[in-house]
């Protein structure tokens, strides 16, 4: 078994790349033809089990659990407790932390998105000044 402190630290870096590819799925534009159509199949598949599924995919929340599953798998970590239970606390604690990286993430890109506005709009505010 890790010492708790490594098995901190664990958690906090195994939620990066989870936070990472679960907002990659989920949002970025590499991915919008295909979350499109999930999002597409989510709304108009005719049983409620398709359209979870494909709702899956559109979801960071729920896309991370997912994720997260691969990474328990892939690295074999547990949290606290050395059996079964180990995982099942990693799991959720790795949700959790992906989820406020994401969180995180998202209030930048609003606050970069916000500055990004303003400055263009003093630009053409300048730009009108000096026409006149």
């Amino acid at each position: 078994m890790m010492e708790i402190t490594i098995q901190i630290v664990w958690l906090f870096v195994l939620a990066i790349p989870i936070a990472c590819i679960s907002w990659t799925v989920t949002h970025e534009e590499i991915f919008k033809e295909p979350r499109e159509w999930c999002v597409k199949h989510s709304k108009n598949d005719k049983t409620i089990l398709s359209r979870k599924a494909f709702y899956l995919f559109t979801c960071e929340y729920c896309f991370s659990h997912y994720v997260t599953i691969a990474f328990l798998i892939l690295c074999n970590y547990k949290l606290l407790l050395n059996d079964w239970r180990g995982y099942i606390l990693a799991g959720f604690s790795l949700v959790f932390m992906a989820n406020v990286y994401m969180s995180l993430f998202a209030l930048l890109r609003q606050a970069i998105k916000k500055e990004k506005v303003e400055i263009e709009k003093i630009e053409n505010e300048t730009d009108g000044e000096k026409l006149s």
